[in-house]
């Protein structure tokens, strides 16, 4: 892995891309919580693992490793709308209750999986 300044940049990124496309489905397009998380979620994703690839991983990087990564964190993407679909939740609260979760699961991954296989 690269540095931690790299995968900062990417995830500001990340998230930043997460946000403006939930509040786009969520508001113009009238798409559930649900919904809207999970498709901003998978283009938030589709940017980092291209630009981690890019930028940030090493050759002998897991990529299967970071796809179930990937799949498991767009279930949890939705099942996070889908409470809040359920409990109305505001918009805001969604994507940053999940923001924050997915933060914190990336940072492990990374540092406890992806550079584990390094050591």
């Amino acid at each position: 892995m690269k540095g931690f300044s790299a995968l900062t940049v990417i995830g500001l990124a990340d998230g930043l891309i997460h946000w403006q496309i939930f509040f786009v489905l969520c508001t113009a397009a009238g798409l559930t919580q649900a919904a809207s998380n999970f498709a901003a979620f998978c283009v938030a994703a589709a940017f980092s693992f291209y630009v981690n690839v890019l930028y940030t991983f090493e050759r002998n990087t897991s990529v299967l490793g970071y796809l179930l990564f990937i799949g498991g964190m767009g279930g949890v993407s939705f099942a996070i709308g889908s409470i809040a679909d359920a409990q109305h939740w505001h918009g805001l609260v969604t994507v940053a209750s999940f923001t924050l979760l997915n933060l914190l699961a990336g940072y492990l991954f990374f540092r406890f999986v992806l550079l584990r296989e390094h050591r």
